[in-house]
């Protein structure tokens, strides 16, 4: 028996969406203020179409629906908030400034550590940037207590889906 989301359902699903795209920011706001370090660089993909996307007419037109950009040699004014990702790349060597709103992200991705972010476009409203941060906090004691020896323990980690937690429409 499937019970119905409505207003008094605690929303879990947004709440983990909302704490992952929190990582993704904090990475980059890392990055801004110390840069790159080591052979970290990010893969973001987001949504072209997305309102509040903008991008020179070529670029939507080359990558129609969707578009990835590589955070790792040359950008600049890379800049971010609870709402927009900015950013200069260089495309056939003429440097274009791309704004992206954080809600069109789809993928954040550093592959020089194996370790990639899927997200759910936002829908107007979905993400509530006055809330508390408390989730993210409490992710971020988690992964630093992984970090610490265990003991012994031969027990394998699990991997859970998101999709099964997300409202079905």
């Amino acid at each position: 028996m499937t019970k119905e989301i409505d207003e008094n359902t605690l929303r879990y699903d947004k709440m983990v969406e909302k704490a992952l795209r929190g990582v993704s920011r904090q990475a980059i706001e890392e990055v801004i203020k110390d840069g790159l370090p080591g052979d970290h660089h990010f893969y973001i993909t987001f949504l072209t179409d997305y309102e509040g996307v903008q991008i020179p007419d070529y670029l939507r037109e080359r990558y129609p629906g969707e578009m990835t950009i590589v955070l790792q040699y040359q950008f600049y004014d890379l800049s971010i908030d609870d709402n927009f990702l900015k950013v200069t790349l260089s495309f056939n060597n003429i440097p274009e400034k791309l704004v992206v709103p954080t809600a069109a992200i789809t993928i954040f991705a550093d592959p020089s550590v194996n370790f990639a972010l899927q997200f759910q476009p936002l829908e107007e409203g979905d993400y509530d940037d006055s809330a508390d941060n408390d989730l993210a906090e409490a992710i971020a004691d988690l992964a630093e207590d992984e970090d610490k020896p265990k003991g012994k323990s031969k027990e394998k980690g699990e991997v859970v889906s998101l999709d099964q937690f997300r409202k079905k429409d």
